[in-house]
């Protein structure tokens, strides 16, 4: 029997969620669950995973879907019935921004997959939610570019930058001094290099604070995620890199700080769960309520401090020279980690060698792309030459371990 479809409730929120499958999909979700007279769902994206991606449709009964190709028939034949749209492939995800009905963006698609529909989505006057770096880390100039002429609403959901952009309402510009991005030191904090570069996958991805997805908690074990957000920083609050400071705070419950010109900070704490930046995020500048349990302060006994280790978490420094150089570095610095990071999971690079192998790519690469379709195909390139050099690094790898 055909399912009859619930008709738009007004006044609603259309929201279109890429990355629904992933832990911030799923989060994502949780958050709209608990306010139906808001939001409304009307589309979602996933990769692979259509099984999952079917059980979010039926629940949350969205006008359209977009998945894999290759999973494209499984989904249609599951939602048979239900009167949602099944799409699939590249140009069809591009394009889901422009699609009517859609009022906010939400896009946690991992990697660069989410840079293209970004930009149309900010294009067609959508109100933008992203939580993932990488759009701002690759092309963070030409997507600013397009935020201030078209004068959209670009909201960050990363725990960090939604605590920045807490501090920093009602405050003046011009009397932003610095920002403190605050970093939990992941697994091995306090490791010594040689035990570093050994860790083991299930060494990395046992994180103290957060639960996230694979990819973000190995970039937390190296310390690149809070690398990449330096460089999102940069680009968010127009700061030099030398204004913009990390701190090891283990507790994860200050998630970033501002300073300011007479050097009086502004803190933004809560408990470490992702569903609280993205309330924030669909809700700006309103905090609405959310389901969950507050902080008691007195179980949390005191607050560490403590400045990371360059030695041993090279990849921040990376990151500030990358940010230095200029706009093609940090889109190289950020395609040959994701490779890296991917390969590590395959088991196909020891943990130690995901930091190297970026290193190499910076290294072979000689500048001389700015563009945006430039800085698209560079990140191509990266990922094929990255992949080159990960066997030679392999090899070495063999030949010191046999």
């Amino acid at each position: 029997m055909t399912e009859k479809k619930k008709g738009p409730m007004p006044n609603r929120d259309g929201i279109l969620l890429l990355g629904s499958t992933g832990s911030i999909g799923e989060s994502t979700l949780d958050v709209i669950r608990q306010h139906p007279e808001r939001f409304r769902v009307v589309g979602l994206s996933a990769g692979q995973r259509w099984e999952r991606l079917a059980e979010q449709a039926r629940d949350f009964r969205p006008d359209f879907v977009h998945v894999d190709e290759a999973r494209a028939g499984e989904l249609r034949q599951a939602l048979a019935g239900t009167g949602i749209e099944v799409l699939s492939g590249r140009a069809a995800l591009v394009e889901l921004p422009e699609r009517p009905g859609v009022d906010t963006l939400f896009t946690a698609l991992l990697g660069t997959a989410g840079l293209e529909p970004l930009m149309r989505g900010l294009r067609a006057g959508r109100r933008i939610c992203f939580a993932n770096k990488e759009p701002l880390v690759t092309a963070g100039q030409a997507v600013m570019r397009e935020v201030h002429e078209l004068g959209a609403v670009f909201l960050p959901v990363d725990s960090e930058h939604s605590a920045i952009l807490q501090c920093l309402q009602g405050e003046q510009p011009e009397d932003l001094e610095r920002i403190w991005l605050t970093a939990s030191g992941g697994p091995f904090r306090g490791w010594s290099r040689e035990r570093f570069q050994a860790a083991t996958r299930e060494e990395a991805l046992r994180h103290p604070t957060w639960t996230m997805g694979a990819k973000i908690t190995i970039d937390s074990a190296t310390m690149m995620n809070k690398a990449l957000e330096i460089i999102e920083a940069a680009w968010l609050y127009d700061l030099p890199e030398e204004r913009i400071g990390v701190l090891i705070h283990p507790q994860s419950i200050i998630h970033s700080m501002v300073e300011f010109r007479d050097h009086s900070v502004k803190a933004q704490l809560g408990l470490p769960d992702m569903r609280i930046p993205i309330l924030y995020a669909l809700c700006w500048p309103r905090h609405e309520r959310l389901e969950m349990e507050s902080p008691d302060w007195t179980s949390v006994g005191r607050l560490e401090f403590e400045e990371p280790d360059l030695v041993t978490f090279r990849s921040l420094g990376l990151a500030r020279e990358a940010l230095r150089r200029g706009e093609g570095w940090p889109c190289v610095l950020n395609a040959a980690n994701e490779v890296a990071v991917e390969l590590f999971l395959e088991d196909g690079l020891a943990f130690g060698q995901i930091v190297d192998l970026v290193e190499e790519a910076l290294a072979a690469y000689s500048g001389g792309h700015s563009g945006l379709d430039e800085l698209i195909d560079l990140d191509a390139e990266t990922r094929r030459r990255t992949r080159t050099l990960a066997q030679t690094l392999a090899q070495a790898r063999n030949t010191t371990c046999c």
